[in-house]
This record gives C-alpha cells, structure tokens and sequence, in this order.
C-alpha cells in the first residue's frame, strides 16, 4: 500500500466532531491550527459553481501543464444567445493559454438540446461553436432545430 501523503486527488472532507485538549494550551494552540488549515483546504479545494455573464470569474480548478510545477487558474464566462449571430466574445486572447471547458445549451421552445463545442465544419442535425481570436461562430448542420434562447459558457486556462 502506498501511504503517500503527496496526493492529488484527496477529497474534501471536514469531520463532523473534533476533541479540543482542555487542560495544555499549546496542545490546544496545535489542535485550533489543525482545524482551520482542515477547513481552509476544503473550502479552498472546491470548484466554484457561479457562472458569471458578461465578466469572467476564477473556477476553483487547479491545472498543472506538462512538466510544470506551477499551476494554471481557469476563468469562465458565459454568453446567452436568442440566435446563431457571431458574439463578440470580448476576451484577451493574449491571457489565455488553451480553451479547457466549452459548452452550450439551447432550447427552441419546447425542447432542449446540447450545442457542441467543435469543428469549424457545420454537423448535421447538430448545432456547434468554435472560437476565433475575436467571437464566439455557430454553425448550424442542416436540419438542426430552431434557436429560441440559449448559453455558451466558455472555461479556459489563464496564462498568468
């Protein structure tokens, strides 16, 4: 059994009940250090689940690139549409070192559907997205459904 205690992957967990010393100071002073560097790295190993409109916002996600020790943040935006008009996306292409999560939503009314994040060549039946320096570009395959409304949230790694 490896008890390395270098993990990547440890869960966020908090006890339910902790034993405070109650007759040694220092053993106390050690035990209230504990707890909070306990909570502090559960609350902090967390993936934040706000999708912010109009401004991007650090996800929560850690990424180590090839090689590196130091890690990359992720940022993520989202962007709701009533059409397949080109969004000006508004991003500093300059600050952004890959697209890590990209996905969309879209309903036509009465049903709702999944919008690919792909190719620069329209699928059928499928509608999809790409990114260019500037926009955010759909593409509709022949026969896909109508756009009502719908979301595209873009994650991405930040180069600083």
């Amino acid at each position: 059994m490896n008890n390395n205690n270098n993990k990547i992957n440890e869960v966020s967990y908090l006890r339910l009940s902790r034993r405070f010393p109650a007759n040694n100071i220092d053993d106390l002073a050690i035990e209230v250090n504990r707890a909070y560097i306990d909570i502090a790295n559960a609350v902090n190993n967390r993936i934040v689940s706000s999708f912010p409109n109009n401004r991007p916002m650090v996800t929560g996600e850690t990424w180590y690139s090839d090689g590196q020790t130091k890690t990359q943040q992720t940022l993520r935006q989202i962007y709701y549409f009533t059409s397949t008009a080109t969004i000006p996306h508004g991003l500093d292409m300059s600050s952004i070192n890959l697209f890590s999560k990209c996905c969309g939503f879209y309903t036509d009314g009465t049903n709702y559907y999944g919008l690919l994040f792909g190719s620069n060549v329209a699928i059928p039946g499928q509608k999809s997205f790409y990114v260019t320096s500037t926009s955010i570009v759909f593409l509709n395959g022949a026969g896909s459904p109508t756009i009502n409304n719908g979301i595209v949230v873009l994650e991405w790694l930040s180069r600083n």
